[in-house]
């Protein structure tokens, strides 16, 4: 479908939803005909998001209440890395705005084996379609003010779409819950010396995917929380 290799037999896709149920059949399916692994973390959704992932063919782990992307990456994560002959790892949102061929690129990168983590930039020289003006002033703002980010040469740290090895797997321990657990990923992997790079991607900012973002304040509280947190100040 995709004209990329199909089945990846020892990659699991982490999908984080809440209230997702408009689009997250249709992600699984295009996620299902490629990777044979694929776990959907429902949120605790109220609209039949998680029903409607294990029809499409996810394994399915539900919170009971609303808690956070944070939480449900983590939840996903310590979920897929115990699963037999499971190596390679990615995070991938439910709302349809990343591409199936760049999270393969990803993991193609990942497979040359220098690097630990690779996250999608949307800034990168051959990245595709460049973020809505309010969306990059978000972004450009957080990360600026990410210390760690700018050390380890990140442009974009609030990407969704990363792909990581089963060291940073077992090392993840993600405890901010909302949205600031991008910036927090990235405190991890400078803490852990985990090797990154980053590769571009496009993501498709489509009305339903831009009726979900953040505003820029969302975008520096995340910044603040860090702060407040202890984590960027190390």
């Amino acid at each position: 479908m995709w004209g990329i290799e199909t089945h990846y037999p020892g990659v699991w896709i982490v999908v984080p939803a809440f209230n997702e149920a408009a689009v997250v059949g249709e992600v699984i399916a295009d996620l299902r005909s490629v990777f044979d692994h694929v776990v959907c973390v429902d949120d605790g959704s109220t609209d039949g998001t998680g029903e409607i992932a294990l029809r499409a063919g996810a394994h399915l782990v539900r919170h009971p209440i609303n808690v956070g992307q944070g939480a449900a990456i983590q939840t996903g994560v310590e979920y897929a890395r115990k699963q037999p002959g499971a190596e390679v790892f990615a995070t991938f949102d439910a709302d349809g705005q990343h591409r199936i061929k760049d999270v393969a690129a990803l993991i193609d990168r990942l497979s040359a084996g220098d690097v630990d983590v690779v996250i999608g930039t949307r800034f990168g020289r051959h990245a595709g379609s460049r973020p809505p003006l309010l969306k990059r002033i978000v972004l450009r703002t957080a990360a600026r003010l990410s210390r760690r980010g700018r050390q380890l040469g990140l442009t974009d740290t609030n990407n969704g779409l990363r792909v990581f090895n089963k060291t940073v797997a077992d090392g993840l321990d993600i405890t901010m819950n909302g949205m600031s657990h991008a910036n927090e990923f990235v405190m991890l992997v400078a803490e852990n010396d985990w090797r990154v790079v980053e590769e571009p991607v496009e993501v498709l900012y489509t009305e339903y995917s831009k009726s979900k973002g953040q505003h820029l304040l969302n975008g520096v509280n995340i910044v603040f929380d860090g702060f407040l947190r202890g984590r960027i100040s190390r």
